[in-house]
């Protein structure tokens, strides 16, 4: 290896390196003030590792706020909205990707065109509407509008348009019918798209916050995202507590994130290749 490709890549590596510090730098930020005190963690030049490992944030957090209450109904949500948005999305994309049927262009058109809307638009009807079906300060208010996902829907699209026609047409000489095809066949062969649409799905429910918010005012209906906003002082914040709440509210993100990495990255990384 000559000087310059050696020179070269050591410059690669220094860049990325410095990437990654100032990627990881404000998530250990947060786990080194969850375990300040409020003296310390306001302190004047701020300090980033505490003078001793304090729990007493974690405790305020558990006796402040029903934090297992909390938990459950994130979980609940983030389970129902992966499964049923999943189901959904791996029909839809099938459909668009094999099935012939009138306008289906146009209609996939439409659903792509979702995504071109912030979604902050779709906040006041959504709200009207569970408030017509007497859903506000519910579970089901929760997950109701997220059950169908034009992104996850293009993502799968992409997987299934990547897959040979001959598996199908075997399939049927073989007297398979369409939901045999789809279950047995088609559904194993797309497994990282799934994967990271799992992801992707159970990420957004497991942090949203301005759904929640608006549709919910019980605290024991809450889901983690705007529960922690309640640690919010009306004059002073205690920044301890509200980094130790983001803590617990991250790991088992991060343990999904770790589980299932490889697929996530196969996922993600053959859907920008597909056509």
């Amino acid at each position: 290896m000559t000087k310059t490709a050696s020179r070269k890549r050591l410059l690669i590596h220094i860049i990325l390196i410095a990437g990654i510090a100032i990627t990881v730098f404000p998530f250990l930020w947060m786990v080194f003030t969850s375990f300040k005190t409020l003296p310390e963690s306001m302190k004047i030049p701020p300090s980033v590792l505490p003078e001793a490992l304090n729990l007493e944030s974690y405790q305020y957090v558990w006796d402040v706020l029903p934090f297992g209450t909390i938990y459950t109904n994130t979980i609940i949500v983030t389970i129902i909205t992966v499964l049923v948005q999943v189901a959904f999305c791996t029909m839809a994309a099938y459909g668009f990707a094999r099935i012939e049927f009138p306008f289906k262009n146009a209609i996939f058109l439409i659903i792509l065109s979702i995504l071109m809307v912030p979604g902050q638009i779709f906040l006041i009807p959504q709200y009207l509407i569970i408030q017509n079906l007497g859903l506000v300060n519910t579970l089901p208010g929760l997950f109701l509008p997220n059950l169908f996902s034009a992104f996850g829907t293009f993502l799968l699209r992409q997987f299934f348009m990547s897959l040979p026609k001959e598996l199908e047409e075997a399939a049927l000489l073989d007297g398979c019918n369409r939901f045999q095809i789809f279950g047995k066949i088609m559904l194993p062969l797309v497994k990282p798209g799934i994967v990271a649409l799992v992801i992707f799905t159970a990420k957004f429910a497991w942090n949203d916050f301005m759904w929640p918010l608006i549709v919910n005012s019980d605290p024991a209906k809450m889901t983690l995202a705007p529960a922690l906003s309640l640690l919010k002082g009306q004059y002073a914040t205690n920044y301890p507590a509200q980094m130790a709440g983001a803590v617990l509210a991250v790991i088992p993100m991060i343990v999904l994130f770790f589980i299932f990495q490889k697929q996530f990255i196969e996922g993600v990384a053959q859907s920008g290749i597909k056509g």
